[in-house]
């Protein structure tokens, strides 16, 4: 059994198509890749919030139940890298800032304001399992969206909400651990989460 003091700790690149869970316990998933496909964690550990299946990036994993409280709180930020479709502009990154009404539980929900940027290159992730679409169907941009907050499939619900749907959402920071020098798939025990 794991104490307060021998607490684990994982750093984790989640790839495209993994769920960020370790079992699967719906009948309509079957044949889905899970967490614990890509490291022997041990039985208490669990995933601090989720990335979509088709989200890729920094997922944190730990088996302290108050670490991860912590780090779902508002007082640490998440920064995602999004890919767009379209060529967004300044509008819609104002409307992102200032905070827009999305989708939440059948219920409308207000976003938080929040920090939002284009990005002036192109960021250099692994190229993803399945491709996103062909260039042909028209230019995208990519942003970053940082947050304090994380309602279900929130970044994805705000980029659609100001006429951007969301093509490619990675999560590059939580507080101050970066995806930086993983690469995707990998997992890293770490001693403890720097988040300030």
């Amino acid at each position: 059994m794991i104490t307060k003091s021998n607490h684990k700790y994982f750093k984790i690149y989640k790839p495209y198509g993994y769920l960020s869970q370790f079992l699967n316990n719906q009948n309509t998933r079957k044949n889905k890749k899970l967490l614990g496909e890509l490291f022997n964690f041990p039985s208490e550990t669990m995933a601090i919030g989720r990335l979509d299946q088709d989200s890729e990036g920094l997922l944190l994993l730990t088996t302290s139940g108050k670490m991860s409280e912590k780090v779902r709180s508002r007082e640490v930020e998440k920064e995602y890298y999004v890919q767009v479709d379209g060529l967004i502009n300044e509008e819609a990154i104002e409307e992102l800032k200032s905070g827009v009404e999305i989708g939440i539980s059948g219920k409308k929900y207000m976003t938080r304001p929040c920090e939002v940027l284009i990005l002036d290159t192109v960021p250099q992730f692994p190229e993803r399992a399945k491709k996103i679409r062909d260039p042909r169907h028209g230019p995208t941009s990519w942003i970053s969206i940082t947050i304090t907050e994380g309602k279900f499939r929130q970044v994805k619900k705000m980029t659609a909400a100001v006429g951007f749907p969301t093509l490619r959402l990675v999560r590059v920071r939580i507080g101050m651990e970066t995806l930086t020098g993983l690469s995707s798939g990998e997992v890293i025990p770490v001693k403890d989460f720097k988040l300030k």
